[in-house]
């Protein structure tokens, strides 16, 4: 199990990208005291080559390969929100930025399009990509922020069915601890990220077994 010293992997979620709960998150963020690389979303980049797709008619490897572009143009926009956030496209540049006391900004369609393990489908949105890169960086932890809650405890299974996270996660996660944090989340995060600990719902990467 990855130890405390080990970074930590977050997921900023784009929905959040207009919301006032951005720069608040970004800000909780900021307060962690170790090795951090955050993964954008693709907000309203990727729902363009959503939308795009059925008019133009390009293929599912075509629309993940622009998917994960919409990921960069998310980071372009939050790196020149601060300064502190330093862009990084390869593991190097990751551990670089971690090194130098700054929190890693993920560019990943270099790292994706050299990956054989990466399935090119709209199943694996920057959820997955996420628990991916946590595997690859022996991350402590997966923190996913989305802009809705969940019950601590609940199961992998559960936030799948309710479309909270992505159906390919469980198969990317691979073991590493996953926690989502949401709105209510929001108020603690930065006292929590300060003291090494984590916002938001431990999630159960198996169901409970229920007694009959």
């Amino acid at each position: 199990m990855p130890s405390n010293s080990a970074p930590l992997v977050v997921k900023l979620g784009g929905s959040l990208h207009g919301a006032p709960a951005l720069a608040d998150w970004i800000a909780a963020l900021k307060r962690y005291p170790r090795a951090m690389a955050i993964t954008p979303g693709g907000g309203p980049f990727a729902d363009a080559v959503r939308a795009a797709q059925p008019l133009i008619g390009y293929d599912e490897r075509t629309a993940h390969a622009m998917a994960v572009l919409a990921m960069e143009q998310y980071a372009l926009a939050l790196a020149n929100r601060d300064d502190a956030l330093q862009l990084a496209a390869s593991p190097g540049a990751i551990e670089e930025a971690q090194t130098n006391g700054r929190i890693a900004l993920w560019r990943p369609s270099g790292m994706v399009a050299a990956a054989e393990d990466i399935r090119p489908s709209w199943d694996v949105t920057s959820d997955s990509l996420a628990a991916w890169l946590a595997k690859k960086t022996g991350a402590r932890a997966l923190l996913l922020i989305k802009s809705v809650d969940v019950p601590d405890g609940a199961s992998m299974s559960e936030i799948v069915r309710k479309n909270i996270v992505d159906p390919a996660l469980p198969d990317y996660l691979d073991g590493t601890p996953l926690f989502v944090a949401g709105p209510s989340s929001l108020p603690r995060a930065g006292a929590r990220l300060a003291e090494g600990a984590l916002p938001g719902a431990a999630i159960a990467i198996f169901p409970t077994r229920k007694s009959a």
